[in-house]
């Protein structure tokens, strides 16, 4: 089992339980006490857990809880789709797009549909499947492989060596949370791994977050905030933070989001 994994496993029991021993770690893992204070060490050095004697709990303020993505779909809906409109206008024909996984990048792929000669990948499953319903002959759509996680994004080493050594115009990513220090960020370790992995490949970063987004820090840093080239946000983002943001990121859009139109309406 590899290192990341590991430590997704004990992030996840401290969810559950709210703390760990390492000998139950040591017996659970199949691993030495040396690895498993190794593991800890990592994790509390990120902010992910407090260390205690015996074991470890969560620590206060980082959010290590993952919800699943019907809970966080319906959240913010109205401003999702504005986003997603938004984000959708700034990806050329004919191009090679990198979409990862999330609710919002899940409606972009809803509003690319009919863009020509799109070359996607993906490691999104519901991305994914809005491409494979709405299929035409001049899109081709890479799933990558690897472990599902709560967010349906496929995360792990067959995600990671199916995204390197791609060259991507431009990569649409969505967050858990972002925070001037923080940067962007997730709550799950390997799914970071993940997104690091298509930014790197990605010539234009486009972050496509609501306004909740601001000021929640996830375990996991993706990219700081002054590697985005676009972050396409809502207008319920205050002025103060906008301004930050602006004082960072290259380009930031504010899409206006049209009440109702997340239920459908």
């Amino acid at each position: 089992m590899l290192a990341a994994q590991r430590q997704e496993l004990i992030l996840d029991r401290i969810r559950r339980t709210g703390g760990v021993r390492v000998a139950d770690l040591v017996e659970s893992l199949a691993v030495s006490d040396m690895t498993v204070r190794r593991d800890l060490d990592v994790l509390e050095a990120r902010g992910a857990l407090r260390k205690v004697h015996g074991g470890a709990m969560a620590p206060d303020g980082v959010r290590t809880e993952e919800p699943g993505f019907a809970a966080k779909a319906t959240r913010q809906a109205d401003e999702k789709h504005a986003i997603a409109r938004a984000a959708a206008e700034l990806v050329p024909p004919h191009g090679a797009v990198g979409l990862s996984a999330g609710t919002t990048t899940a409606l972009v792929a809803e509003y690319l549909v009919d863009v020509p000669g799109l070359t996607v990948v993906t490691n999104s499953l519901r991305a994914a499947e809005v491409f494979h319903r709405a299929e035409r002959p001049d899109r081709t759509v890479a799933l990558t492989g690897g472990f599902r996680t709560p967010s349906d994004a496929l995360v792990g080493p067959l995600a990671l060596a199916s995204i390197r050594g791609l060259n991507l115009d431009v990569l649409v990513l969505g967050v858990h949370g972002m925070q001037e220090r923080a940067g962007f960020t997730t709550p799950n370790l390997m799914e970071a791994e993940t997104d690091r992995a298509l930014v790197e490949a990605s010539a234009t970063l486009v972050v496509a977050a609501d306004h909740s987004k601001w000021g929640t820090v996830g375990i996991s840093t993706i990219a700081p905030l002054d590697r985005c080239d676009v972050l396409v946000t809502d207008d319920g983002l205050d002025p103060g933070s906008r301004a930050v943001l602006a004082d960072h990121v290259d380009r930031l859009v504010v899409a206006r989001a049209r009440p109702g139109e997340g239920n459908g309406s």
